[in-house]
C-alpha cells in the first residue's frame, strides 16, 4: 500500500502514524499510544503484559493489526504493530486511563485534519510549524527545519528513483553525507551532543541545519544531474555531495574561528517550559 509516515502529538506524547492513501485511513503505532494513555517508561513491557492477561485482546491485535514499518527513535526502519482507530479504540477499553475519551477525540480530529490536508497541502507545513511551536522552537529555527524537511524529500525521491532501497540503505546513504560534512558519523554525532533517542536534526542549531541542508540538497542535485542506478552509485554521489558542505563548513570556521558543530541541543536552548524530547521530523528524515 503507498504510504506516508508522520509524527502525531497526543498531549506532548509523540504517536507514529501511516497514512494509507488507497484505503484513506490512519495507521497509529500501538506501542506509542499504549505510552501515551499509560505514560508507562516502558510501553512495549505494558503491552506485553496487556496481551498475557488478556488473551482474547491478544488474539485480537494479531489478527486485526498489521505490522506496518515505521521510523525508529534510533532513525531505523522497524516493523511496528499498528492498528486503525476501530482497532485502537477497542485496545483502549483494556488500558484504564482517564486520557482514554481526550484520545478518541484526538483520532478523530487527526482524520478530519488529514481530509483537510488532501485539500490543500500547505496545511501539513502549517500542522508542523504548530508542532514545533507548542514545543518551544524559534521562528527561525522552523522556517530552517520545515525547508530541511522539503530537500530531504527531494533528495529521498532522487533515490527512490535510483533503485535505492529504504531503510538500511537510506540510513548509510544518510550518515555518508552526515560524515562528510560533519566530520561525524550520525552516532558519533549525537554522542557528541549527549542524545540518545532524540532526533539528531529536532536538535541541531540553525547553522548546523543549514550546512546540513546544503550537504543534502548538493547530494540531491548531482544525483539529478550523474543519474546513479543502485546503492553503490548513490553512496558515491552521497561522499560528493557531502563533502560540498563539508568544504563550506571548514573555510566557514576558518574565518570565525571556531567549530560550528555544537556540543548544543533542544534542552539547552528551549524554554524550561519544553524541555523534553524533541519532535522526529514528518519527512522520515530520522534515518540517522
Amino acid at each position: 500500500m503507498s504510504q506516508q509516515e508522520q509524527i502525531k502529538i497526543f498531549q506532548e506524547q509523540k504517536v507514529r502514524s501511516v497514512w494509507d492513501e488507497e484505503k484513506e485511513e490512519w495507521y497509529f503505532s500501538i506501542v506509542d499510544v499504549v505510552g501515551a494513555l499509560t505514560e508507562s517508561a516502558n510501553p512495549t513491557d505494558y503491552l506485553k503484559k496487556m496481551r498475557k492477561r488478556e488473551p482474547e485482546l491478544g488474539l485480537y491485535m494479531g489478527t486485526n493489526c498489521p505490522q506496518i514499518l515505521m521510523t525508529t527513535s534510533s532513525g531505523r526502519k522497524r516493523k511496528t504493530l499498528a492498528g486503525t482507530a476501530e482497532h485502537v479504540f477497542r485496545i483502549i477499553q483494556s488500558i484504564p486511563s482517564k486520557k482514554a475519551e481526550p484520545f478518541k477525540q484526538w483520532m478523530a480530529q487527526v482524520a478530519a485534519e488529514r481530509l483537510e490536508q488532501m485539500q490543500d497541502p500547505e496545511l501539513n507545513f502549517e500542522q508542523a510549524y504548530s508542532d514545533y511551536r507548542r514545543l518551544g522552537y524559534s521562528d527561525k529555527w522552523i522556517n530552517q527545519r520545515l525547508k530541511s524537511i522539503e530537500i530531504r524529500k527531494a533528495l529521498t525521491d532522487e533515490w527512490n528513483r535510483a533503485g535505492v532501497k529504504e531503510g538500511l540503505q537510506y540510513a548509510s546513504l544518510t550518515d555518508i553525507i552526515t560524515q562528510e560534512w560533519s566530520g561525524k558519523t550520525t552516532k558519533q554525532y549525537k554522542k557528541f551532543k549527549g542524545l540518545h533517542k532524540e532526533s539528531l536534526r529536532d536538535n541541531m542549531t540553525n547553522m548546523e541545519l543549514a550546512l546540513n541542508i546544503f550537504a543534502e540538497a548538493s547530494t540531491a542535485e548531482i544525483s539529478k544531474a550523474r543519474n546513479p542506478k543502485g546503492f553503490k552509485q548513490s553512496a558515491e554521489i552521497a561522499h560528493r555531495g557531502g563533502k560540498i558542505a563539508g568544504d563550506a563548513r571548514k573555510k566557514l570556521e576558518e574565518q570565525i574561528g571556531h567549530s560550528i558543530i555544537s556540543k548544543e541541543k533542544a534542552s539547552d536552548y528551549l524554554p524550561p517550559a519544553d524541555r523534553r524530547e524533541s519532535l522526529p521530523a514528518d519527512d522520515g528524515d530520522d534515518n540517522e
